[in-house]
């Protein structure tokens, strides 16, 4: 018999209760296994490699049993995967993960809520509304609301939309039309802003640039300026995007200057905190957030600095009312007149997964302090690396942070700018080829560089700096290749030259 006519749907029920102890049980020992082995952030297997693996396999002949499902999934994703707990993994913006969300995260699979009305998540819905409290009053937001969403992207959007429906909600009739609406923004701000002005159906012109400091931090001064011009081109300022933690610098918008002008301007002001909202729980760096609560929204992604899961974000917002700008309601669904908290009231989302679990579960386990000491750990390690990348004879270090990141470039005395810049993209190559440290890169003040991003509380300043060193064998190498293939391609141009002048001398 066919195997896609044989093969049996095992749907998680009462009478597969103890095949689902055996199955994920199984997952679960595999996975435990890996951690404990792994060595390196990830392999070195060729791209063409892991390509041609996937693509050999027959979706449409199943293995016959979750067992061997399961196996499978260890052997080609597990084998390969990147693992952000490892000391050499400093390139983007993931972390580690709390135990006690992971354990969460699994309930969730299992039970697959949905917190889009009450009555598919009751006490899930009741969760979900007090840890958005928990969040609200530590921005310092004692009345505020708020909704979880899939990350940092979507609650910027949703912020936007807001704003967007707040501006032409109050003006007169006629008025204003959305190509008159204007963004401001830092050239540092998180992509999301500019995506966000395109699907609200903004042109490209609505999202004002603001000039900042050395450090990358908005200027009050010019936030100030550039609202008035446009006001005097009877366009209509709509939302200032502060940016607590850009992802490049990791650094903090002035929030309290920020919030004057935009109380002065009456102009929403919303707080993309998805970096750094960690600081919310510091017990040391709290001050760095000093005007947060008075935005009138604010994004928070506890997958990244509050050690969750992906996915685990949230819009928050100081005011309610404000959530019902975009509300839309179905009579099927979220009747207008309905005596339950439908959360779907609140979301862009229909179906929506209970991500706030993960986060109550560690709440509950180890306190917010403890995610706050683990956030300051991480900064504590990136100001010990900056110092030895500025003691470094061949590291040049090329902005301050106030989170977690270091931006650096190779270029030890000798090498060139242009040589320096052209080997930023290839050292991470090399090193992503590798398996054994992954940096990422970017471009600052029009300049190419490396970046790490330390977001693990368990790394030390010593692995840290052991990562560094292979970056550095790394560049040195390339380099040297590089030095040498210029000199061989020089000496074929003058052996070429040298045989054409003594053919023409012998014609």
């Amino acid at each position: 018999m066919n195997s896609t006519t044989s093969s049996l749907l095992e749907i998680l029920d009462a009478g597969t209760a103890e095949r689902y102890r055996e199955v994920v049980g199984d997952a679960v020992t595999r996975t435990a296994e890996r951690f404990a082995t792994v060595g390196t952030p990830t392999t070195d297997t060729p791209a063409a490699t892991l390509r041609d693996r996937v693509d050999a396999v027959d979706l449409d002949v199943p293995l016959g049993t979750a067992d061997a499902a399961v196996a499978e999934v260890d052997r080609l994703f597990s084998a390969e995967a990147v693992w952000f707990h490892q000391p050499g993994y400093l390139a983007h913006l993931n972390c580690p993960v709390a135990l006690p969300a992971v354990a969460a995260e699994a309930v969730l699979a299992a039970v697959n809520p949905s917190v889009d009305t009450w009555d598919q998540s009751r006490i899930g819905t009741e969760i979900e509304r007090r840890v958005v409290r928990w969040a609200t009053e530590t921005i310092g937001f004692p009345a505020g609301d708020g909704v979880f969403t899939s990350g940092g992207s979507q609650s910027n959007l949703h912020a936007l939309l807001l704003a967007r429906q707040a501006a032409t909600a109050t003006a007169p009739q006629g008025g204003p039309a959305l190509d008159d609406l204007v963004v401001f923004a830092t050239a540092s701000s998180h992509f999301s802003v500019r995506k966000s002005a395109m699907v609200l159906g903004l042109p490209e012109r609505a999202v004002v640039d603001v000039a900042t400091d050395g450090a990358g931090r908005m200027q009050p001064d010019a936030l100030a300026h550039a609202i008035a011009a446009v006001r005097r081109e009877g366009r209509v300022p709509t939302a200032v995007v502060a940016t607590a933690g850009t992802t490049d610098r990791g650094c903090i918008d002035p929030l309290g200057p920020i919030a004057d002008v935009c109380d002065l301007e009456d102009v929403w002001l919303h707080v993309d905190a998805a970096y750094g909202c960690g600081l919310l729980v510091s017990p040391t760096r709290r001050h760095l957030l000093d005007g947060i609560e008075r935005a009138r929204s604010v994004t928070a992604d506890f997958h990244k600095s509050f050690f969750q899961p992906v996915s685990s974000s949230a819009l928050l917002v100081r005011d309610p009312a404000d959530l019902r700008r975009a509300a839309w309601h179905a009579d099927y669904l979220n009747p207008e007149d309905a005596d339950e908290p439908n959360q779907v009231d609140k979301s862009l989302q229909t179906t929506r997964r209970f991500d706030a679990l993960k986060l109550w579960a560690t709440l509950r386990a180890s306190g917010a302090a403890a995610i706050g000491r683990a956030f300051d750990t991480v900064i504590d390690v990136a100001e010990q690396v900056h110092e030895h990348v500025r003691r470094h004879p061949d590291l040049v270090l090329v902005a301050p942070t106030q989170l977690s990141t270091v931006l650096f470039r190779w270029q030890p005395e000798g090498v060139s700018d242009a040589e320096a810049d052209a080997l930023v993209a290839p050292l991470r190559a090399a090193l992503l080829a590798e398996g054994r440290v992954l940096v990422a890169k970017t471009v600052v003040d029009g300049r190419p560089c490396d970046k790490l991003t330390l977001l693990n509380p368990a790394t030390s300043v010593e692995q840290v700096v052991a990562a560094l060193d292979r970056v550095v064998a790394t560049a040195e190498r390339l380099h040297a290749a590089r030095l040498h293939a210029g000199r061989t391609h020089a000496d074929r141009g003058e052996r070429a030259a040298h045989t054409t002048e003594t053919t023409g001398a012998t014609r």
